[in-house]
């Protein structure tokens, strides 16, 4: 079903292009042409159309998907980071840890 709903949010985007379309003919014709003033109207009426559909989607589910989570290591700007301690040390100070102990 997840290829429906991507149908689906993407309606509101392809009436307003074909509406786009329309009008950009009307206007490429010209106004000498006849019928120029109905691909005026039928851009019209489909980019309102889109547009509204555009609306009531959002208005009907505001809240469509929850927020992809975080990587754990994502770094945000200004939070604190706490650097993992080192595996690796210097063969001296690991000798003089032996040596104390």
């Amino acid at each position: 079903m997840r290829l429906v709903s991507d149908i689906f949010e993407r309606l509101p985007m392809v009436w307003l292009l074909l509406g786009l379309l329309f009008f950009a003919t009307g206007l490429y014709l010209g106004f000498d042409y006849k019928l120029t003033f109905v691909y005026l109207m039928v851009g019209a009426a489909c980019s309102l159309y889109g547009l509204l559909l555009f609306i009531f989607i959002r208005r009907e589910n505001p809240q469509r998907r929850n927020p992809a989570p975080l990587s754990r290591n994502f770094i945000s700007a200004g939070s604190t980071v706490v650097m993992p301690v080192s595996s690796v040390t210097d063969g001296g100070e690991s000798a003089q840890q032996e040596g104390a102990s």
